[in-house]
Order: C-alpha cells, then structure tokens, then sequence
C-alpha cells in the first residue's frame, strides 16, 4: 500500500524530468558540435558548461528534498542513485566538449558521429521515461531499449577504437581522440545505470 505523498515529496518527479530534459539539451549540442566549424567551437562549450550548471542544480535540489523530506515516493537510496547517475551523463556530455576545445582537435574521427546519435537517443527515451515515474507505468520498453543501445554504443566503441589504433593517426592524436571517444562511451554506460535504478525502483514498487 503505498502512502499519499504531499506537494512537496511529488516535487522528486518534477526534479527527475528536469534532469532528464536536460540531457536532451546536452546532446543536442553534441550533434551540433559534430556539424559546426572549428571557430564555433568555444560558443558550444559555453552553451554546454551552462546546460552542466544546471544540471548540478536539479541535482542538488534533489539531495536538498531527500535530506528534508520525512515520506519519500521511492527508496532514498534509489533516488540518491538516479539523481547521481542523470547527473554523471551530463557530466560525461560537458567533458567530451571541453576536451575536444582544449585539445584542439580539428576533425573528429569517422564513426564518432553514431555514438552521438545513440547518446541522443537515449536522452529522448530518458525524458518520456521520467515522467512515468509518477504511475511506474510503461517503462519496461524504456529500459530495454536503454540496455539494447547500450550494447550498440560498446560496439561502436570498439570499432572506433580499432579504427584510432589502425596506424592512421599520430600517436598524439590517437591520445586525444580516445580520451572523447572513451568519455562518450562512459555517457552511454550512465544511461544504462540510469534505466537499471528506474528498473529496480518500477520491480520494488510492483
């Protein structure tokens, strides 16, 4: 039986959108980071840098809830966790810009572009998600989808790593370009955290 929660404890679901939102934002910059020219570049990390605050705000504002709140909609632990995970894919998104800027990387290798685009689609899954935490309804094909395109993003990984050491870069740049493309591969890896806490939390409340 589950207990009547107040405005203020509801407010966890508003929070989770948010962050989820959010990351639709970040990955939209991370497409437009593939397509722009090299002097636009900082502008973008900007946009990003501001879109990361943000993020780090909502997720604060959910440990400030947690911490103040005597009746939450889910275990504390498992909104810690989901809260903490939104947030290191925002994280991830933010460094795989920076380092593309601070590096002065001038092309990006071929094949980058699809980890993006599964990035990008996990955000979009992630943010119809969230909003169904309110009835825990219509997440199962949420979370599946997450873990099937974490699998493709390992794969796109490998391949891109393969193509990185294939003697066609200088070693320098093979550096570089493994740190972004190990960083993405890390976003996708939180996606997946994310999905797996939304699926424990929908199994608990069954």
């Amino acid at each position: 039986m589950r207990f009547s929660l107040t405005p203020k404890e509801t407010s966890f679901y508003d929070m989770f959108s948010a962050a989820a939102e959010n990351l639709v934002v970040g990955s939209k910059l991370l497409l437009e980071l593939l397509g722009s020219d090299v002097s636009a570049r900082a502008e973008i990390v900007e946009r990003m840098r501001a879109a990361e605050h943000a993020g780090d705000d909502t997720t604060h504002a959910v440990f400030h809830q947690l911490n103040s709140s005597f009746i939450t909609p889910f275990d504390r632990e498992d909104i810690y966790n989901l809260a903490s995970s939104l947030d290191d894919i925002m994280d991830f998104m933010e460094e795989a810009v920076d380092l593309v800027v601070l590096y002065d990387i001038q092309t990006l290798p071929k094949g980058i572009e699809q980890q993006i685009e599964v990035l990008a689609r996990a955000a979009e899954l992630t943010a119809e998600a969230m909003p169904n935490l309110r009835s825990m309804s219509n997440l199962t094909e949420y979370w599946i989808e997450v873990n099937r395109l974490e699998n493709q993003a390992d794969q796109i990984h490998r391949k891109l790593l393969a193509h990185l050491f294939s003697g066609q870069y200088e070693a320098i740049e093979v550096l570089k370009l493994k740190q972004v493309v190990d960083v993405l591969e890390e976003a996708a890896d939180a996606f997946e955290h994310v999905a797996n806490t939304v699926e424990t939390i929908a199994v608990k409340e069954s």
